[in-house]
């Protein structure tokens, strides 16, 4: 299914082309990050943005306070952010401010007295298992009538292709739409059908995929792949339409197209397929430790979220099927 515009951009760059110039203090805070601390280009990105919106609303991040810092994390939460993101907000806010005053950009460090809200265990809505296989159907649907046109539009059949293997493999491997993202050809091992990814922390670990993934992942890559390919894709495994390696947000509007298209779940984005990829493992058997590492969570207890909504979906059923419930 093509998506309208891709873009490949340097996902540590700063977001969008009209921003206010940048200030140099980000400049310099994202340099340590990314040559000290070698954070990914993911975590760089939603610092900088983060700073960046920071010094926009409340002026000079040298003149920086625990007042201000307040106000603009309030006004976020009214403007209805989740928790769970002004707690990422907090977290970008804390380490600049800790950085700043260690360097003697600030008088005082104004973080040391912000509270962090109680984190969300909300999961997103999970697919049930007809909608799994709706959505994969109307991907490989749309791909092969993209096929029968290709003299037309070499390049929508491409995107097609890449489209409809890019969600089996998230659904497939419950691998984070960053880890996709960052996927090369050398990352698999196509006789054993095998993934290597990059997760958080720099921490590479092995995935297995099924074979939907694995027919989904060989159209793309002998049929589609080669129409997008120009001198900056590299060994990247997907591609935007420009030919650079795909970028998260490419992918994130593909996965929410794809199942707002479908019309009968509210799921969205690729995290939805991630959740929807650990409750059906945990539903079919496989133990919690398994899962876990074919996750990549550090902790157990993130795991044990997934527990919540096999159970709450066990309740379900056995309500409505139990004559005597």
């Amino acid at each position: 299914m093509a998506s309208a515009q891709d873009r490949s951009t340097d996902p540590a760059a700063p977001p969008g082309p009209d921003a206010a110039v940048e200030p140099e203090l980000v400049t310099a805070f994202i340099d340590h990050l990314r040559h000290e601390r070698g954070l990914s280009v993911q975590t760089l990105r939603a610092y900088r943005g983060d700073l960046r919106q920071l010094a926009l609303q409340r002026g000079p991040l040298e003149e920086l306070g625990l007042a201000e810092i307040r106000s603009w994390l309030s006004e976020l939460h009214e403007a209805g952010l989740s928790r769970n993101t002004l707690n990422r907000k907090t977290a970008s806010v804390r380490a600049f401010t800790a950085w700043a005053h260690r360097r003697g950009h600030l008088p005082e460090d104004p973080s040391v007295r912000l509270r962090t809200a109680r984190k969300s265990s909300h999961l997103p809505d999970v697919l049930q298992h007809q909608h799994v296989e709706q959505l994969t159907s109307q991907l490989a649907g749309a791909a092969q009538q993209a096929g029968q046109a290709d003299e037309a539009d070499p390049i929508a059949h491409a995107l097609s292709l890449r489209d409809a293997a890019m969600v089996e493999l998230l659904y497939a491997t419950g691998m984070r739409v960053s880890e996709l993202s960052g996927l090369n050809l050398a990352s698999f091992e196509t006789g054993r059908r095998m993934v290597r990814l990059l997760g958080k922390g720099n921490k590479e670990r092995i995935v297995p995929y099924g074979v939907p993934a694995e027919t989904a992942l060989r159209s793309w890559l002998y049929h589609g792949r080669s129409r997008l390919v120009t001198s900056t894709s590299a060994e990247a495994c997907f591609l935007g339409r420009r030919g650079g390696r795909i970028d998260v947000r490419t992918v994130r509007r593909v996965v929410d197209d794809s199942l707002a298209r479908l019309g009968t779940t509210a799921a969205r984005g690729p995290h939805a397929l991630r959740h929807t990829a650990a409750t059906h493992l945990l539903e079919g058997g496989a133990d919690l430790r398994t899962v876990q590492e074919l996750l990549g969570h550090a902790s157990l207890s993130t795991t044990q979220l997934y527990t919540h909504v096999t159970i709450d979906r066990l309740r379900d059923a056995y309500g409505q099927a139990h004559p005597r419930a």
